[in-house]
């Protein structure tokens, strides 16, 4: 999404200049309106680190890493001495240390931590992206540092980890915070907040699929969700104005051994700081 972009009330505020710009350019031509958007729907914002997170990258031990099946390089996180480790996954414009609270926690209990800068987040190349890169950065990963006892992720990172399953990731359970779930869903919400024609999401999703080679409905996470025997812990907020409750029920009823937490107050990204949530968590994955 564009650099300028800004969030209010947690809904995403499309700057006036980007939606005349795509408006102009489907007046000229739908392609040139498509690959406009596309554009904007592959590039993360890259936010400053906020205090909360200083601790957690200042005491981390840092590496870059290649991934050679995408060509990019991703900023790796190891913190904590622990044997059993946990690897976490930022969302969408996040980065590797936006869980810290619940990295601390997990380490206070003697696990250890592997995060990661998503390609083209936070310190790792790139300036565009799309999941299969979140997913191929999660399978390089297990590979260098793996096993992992356990997974967290938030947002695009809780689709990117079940997709990931499905591909050969693997841990013995899994927790999803605030997951997004229909992939159609997803461009089609995102054409409309550009206030473009509805077709245009028709022809991104041709597009994405003729330059990856797979059908973007294969990446919604409840068809992941179905072929999963480990047990996962499925947490969504109600007032999630960002990826709407109903995705979290949706991929819960696919699991074959899930449980499903249904917050209220805490939106997309608050939840990552409540102290139940990250408790729940902690205690999901010792028992």
């Amino acid at each position: 999404m564009a650099k300028n972009a800004k969030k209010r009330s947690g809904t995403l505020k499309i700057p006036n200049s980007i939606l005349l710009a795509g408006k102009f350019l489907s007046f000229i031509s739908l392609k040139f309106a498509m690959r406009f958007a596309a554009r904007l729907f592959t590039t993360p914002i890259r936010h400053r680190l906020p205090k909360r997170e200083i601790q957690m990258d200042a005491q981390s031990r840092q590496q870059r890493i290649a991934i050679p099946k995408i060509s990019r390089e991703i900023n790796i996180y190891e913190y904590g001495e622990g044997d059993k480790k946990i690897l976490l996954v930022h969302g969408w414009s996040g980065r590797g240390t936006q869980l810290v609270k619940i990295a601390d926690a997990l380490l206070a209990e003697g696990y250890s931590i592997i995060s990661f800068d998503a390609p083209a987040h936070g310190k790792s190349s790139g300036k565009t992206t799309l999941m299969p890169e979140f997913i191929e950065s999660i399978l390089e990963i297990e590979k260098i540092h793996g096993p992992f006892e356990a997974a967290v992720g938030h947002s695009l990172g809780g689709m990117s980890l079940l997709n990931a399953m499905r591909k050969g990731f693997y841990v013995k359970k899994l927790v999803t915070i605030g997951s997004g779930d229909i992939i159609k869903d997803i461009m089609d919400d995102f054409i409309r907040a550009l206030r473009l024609q509805p077709e245009i999401s028709e022809m991104m999703r041709i597009f994405f699929e003729r330059r990856e080679g797979e059908t973007m409905e294969s990446y919604s996470s409840y068809i992941a969700a179905g072929k999963i025997d480990i047990p996962v812990l499925v947490i969504h907020d109600n007032d999630d104005a960002d990826v709407p409750v109903k995705c979290g029920i949706h991929i819960h009823k696919h699991l074959k051994n899930g449980s499903l937490k249904i917050t209220k107050g805490l939106g997309h990204r608050k939840i990552l700081g409540d102290k139940e949530v990250i408790n729940d968590i902690a205690e999901f994955i010792q028992h």
